[in-house]
């Protein structure tokens, strides 16, 4: 099992300014004017808070890597689990303390670490934390491609059938809003297969076909979808989901029951819990925290303790 050490990363000032990353096209905008109230209870703990600039998401993890390097005091994300993703790279491993303020389409991360869902009530837990000095440990999952690349996520790794639709969803024009995504569900299930994976889970080898894949260290994605209802943020090791020779009406029969994350007891289903696993299948694209990261193969290992959550 791996530590995390604050070695070789910047101390954290104590009476620092509070870098907040802000997304105001989270949630579709529908929180955009929460932000000044949000800002302004996070100053009422006495310390400053510096609202970072980004147009982009690339330019918003520079941002929040740039601040970090700063020596503040604790970072803050308003947004979804997009925003959380990039604000993730940055604090990974890091003395500096993190606070989820969920205002996006998806908040699984704030949610499943046990913060309110309304944006106000999360930011007081921040802010409570920050007066208080407290906060606590909760594991990352670090995922490497086959050219070494890293990223950090804190939520589920989709690497089946719910990834194959984004990237679908990602590469058309038309229509716009959420309609892209319904439109790509039904594109991909006329082409649904399963897929040959090799999996090595703590070492140990295995090939299966399957239609659904998941890496989870938190048990939810796609807006409370339970796909690793077992997950458990503290006990240093990471679920993996693993959906059978699914055809596309079992699926959708068992695709809702994802909520409830009774899809477990499926028979073509089989839950794993391992602290590293090698993941390998030709032609998927993998999304993390909802956002796209590495293509297959990856390595993904349950990291104990790799960041301190505002809490």
């Amino acid at each position: 099992m791996l530590a995390v050490t604050a070695d070789d990363h910047p101390s954290v000032a104590p009476d620092g300014p509070v870098a907040v990353l802000a997304n105001p096209t989270a949630g579709r905008g529908r929180h955009r004017g929460l932000l000044p109230g949000l800002l302004d209870r996070l100053a009422a703990t006495g310390r400053p808070v510096r609202l970072l600039e980004a147009h982009s998401a690339d330019q918003a993890e520079a941002a929040c890597h740039a601040a970090v390097a700063d020596g503040v005091a604790a970072l803050v994300a308003v947004g979804g689990d997009g925003t959380v993703h990039r604000a993730l790279q940055a604090v990974a491993g890091t003395p500096v303390p993190f606070g989820p303020v969920p205002a996006g389409t998806g908040n699984d991360f704030a949610v499943d670490t046990g913060f309110p869902a309304d944006p106000l009530a999360a930011v007081e837990v921040i802010a409570d934390a920050l007066r208080a000095g407290r906060t606590r440990p909760v594991d990352l999952a670090r995922l490497t491609g086959a050219d070494g690349t890293r990223r950090w996520y804190g939520a589920v790794l989709a690497a089946g059938f719910d990834a194959i639709v984004n990237e679908r969803a990602n590469r058309m024009r038309w229509p716009r809003g959420p309609r892209r995504y319904d439109l790509a569900i039904l594109v991909e299930l006329a082409r649904l297969r399963p897929r040959r994976y090799k999996l090595r889970l703590d070492g140990e080898p295995q090939e299966v076909d399957a239609v659904l894949v998941a890496v989870g260290n938190a048990p939810s994605y796609g807006g409370g979808m339970r796909i690793c209802p077992d997950a458990d943020l503290t006990d240093g090791l990471l679920d993996v989901v693993v959906g059978g020779r699914f055809d596309r009406l079992t699926l959708m029969r068992v695709k809702p029951s994802i909520y409830q994350g009774t899809h477990v007891r499926h028979p073509l289903v089989r839950s794993y819990r391992v602290r590293e696993v090698e993941l390998a299948a030709e032609g998927i694209t993998t999304y993390a925290d909802g956002e796209r990261v590495l293509d297959l193969p990856v390595t993904v290992t349950a990291v104990p303790a790799a960041l301190r959550l505002l809490r």
